[in-house]
């Protein structure tokens, strides 16, 4: 390897391990008009905008609502190209004080991180990585590699942009809050970001490439009983919590996350609260087709229709929808990722994405916007790692593209 590529991956390392150290989880608690939902990710947003100011980006922008975004100046005339991170970790496990450990030249063998083993004899993947640059937790948290290390690949590139000139056209750097608790691309300024192109760096091993995703919907279930002292509720008392297990027990159980997998869709009970009195039932579902999902709707409706003396609402809130559908119309944005794959030796595999991204609302706002890899594995859990290696590659990719978005006419529409 030549010292300009261990120089990348050099950076890729610390700009990770430096992101990764500072605390971001994002809060889905927090009121919904709240963006971002946790005042931590202030503190890894006003260090980007630092950066980027250093290195010399223009029109530096950090908005209200925790978006920031920044122009690497091109020198065609060609559509404006955008490459989307974000800073939020989820809070699905320990994101806190998080401790990254870097693993030069791994050697191939198990690691103990704390009480978990990351061991090779568990995922081929990670057994091919022998003698990569990897980085992971103590063992006491995540690691925030998801989206930490789509950031440090965009930032990198960046940075190389402006040292060794832009041979394309104008390229946007976009960091937003919020994405793992769906709220992310919500709210963003598309007319702060001027793009006409966009990528996600959210993806996970090398070559994968989504222009697919879940739609998906949100369904609130409030079920509201009768009250009374529990020594004189001889049938007066009507049992909130009872209906909940009925509407739970009628759904079936094969179409949960646990119990699907491919291109299955599923309804998932996330959390049930309240008491006797009333209570309320969180599902997520979620289906690559409409039609399945709105099969999944009848199939709520049907398990609370059930009689009950209960009084029984359900609510459903659209989320995001399949990317696929609008991409389709004007199929570039993939066939340039596919193309810069191959110029850097990558055989693109595309992923029917089994969840969503920030990608699926720009595209449904009207920015196409495809997902490519950058490495993470494990995510959301104390064994979650990445391949310093493998984000290098990200990298390379993304400077393919911005030479191909160079050479193109304006995209439909535009």
């Amino acid at each position: 390897m030549g010292d300009e590529g261990r120089g990348m991956i050099e950076e890729l390392g610390r700009r990770l391990m430096a992101y990764c150290a500072i605390d971001t989880p994002s809060d889905p608690d927090t009121p919904e008009e709240r963006v971002p939902s946790t005042d931590c990710q202030w503190d890894l947003l006003r260090l980007l905008r630092g950066e980027l100011e250093e290195m010399g980006a223009r029109d530096v922008t950090l908005t209200d609502d925790g978006y920031l975004v920044a122009t690497i100046p091109g020198t065609q005339k060609a559509p404006v190209l955008a490459l989307c991170a974000h800073v939020d970790t989820s809070a699905q496990f320990n994101a806190t004080e998080v401790k990254p450990r870097l693993h030069a030249q791994w050697n191939g063998q198990p690691l103990q991180l704390g009480e978990f083993v990351l061991d090779p004899a568990d995922s081929p993947y990670l057994a091919s990585r022998r003698g990569h640059d990897l980085v992971t937790a103590s063992g006491n948290s995540l690691l925030g590699a998801d989206d930490k290390a789509g950031v440090a690949v965009a930032m990198t590139v960046a940075r190389k942009l402006l040292t060794e000139g832009n041979p394309g056209g104008d390229v946007r750097v976009c960091f937003s809050p919020d994405e793992e608790i769906g709220r992310g691309a919500v709210v963003l300024p598309l007319d702060v970001l001027k793009a006409d192109v966009a990528y996600t760096l959210d993806a996970c091993e090398v070559g994968e490439l989504c222009y697919e995703t879940f739609s998906a919907d949100k369904a609130v279930v409030t079920i509201t009983g009768v009250s009374i002292h529990p020594g004189f509720a001889t049938g007066k008392l009507v049992n909130a919590l009872h209906t909940a297990a009925d509407i739970l027990n009628a759904l079936p159980r094969e179409l949960t996350p646990e119990g699907t997998s491919g291109r299955e869709g599923f309804l998932h009970a996330t959390n049930l609260t309240g008491s006797a009195h009333q209570c309320t039932l969180t599902f997520i579902l979620r289906a690559f087709e409409l039609d399945e999902l709105e099969a999944h709707r009848q199939r709520l409706r049907e398990a609370c229709a059930q009689p009950t003396k209960c009084q029984v609402e359900v609510a459903f809130t659209p989320q995001y929808r399949n990317m696929r559908d609008t991409l389709e119309q004007d199929m570039r944005p993939v066939d340039l990722a596919v193309e810069a794959y191959r110029r850097c030796g990558i055989e693109p595999r595309f992923i029917a994405f089994r969840g969503g991204t920030d990608g699926s609302i720009l595209t449904a706002r009207g920015l196409p916007t495809p997902n490519l890899f950058c490495g993470m594995q494990n995510f959301h859990g104390p064994l979650e790692w990445v391949s310093l290696q493998d984000m290098e590659q990200s990298a390379l990719v993304c400077m393919e593209l911005v030479r191909l978005w160079g050479k193109q006419a304006p995209l439909s529409g535009k």
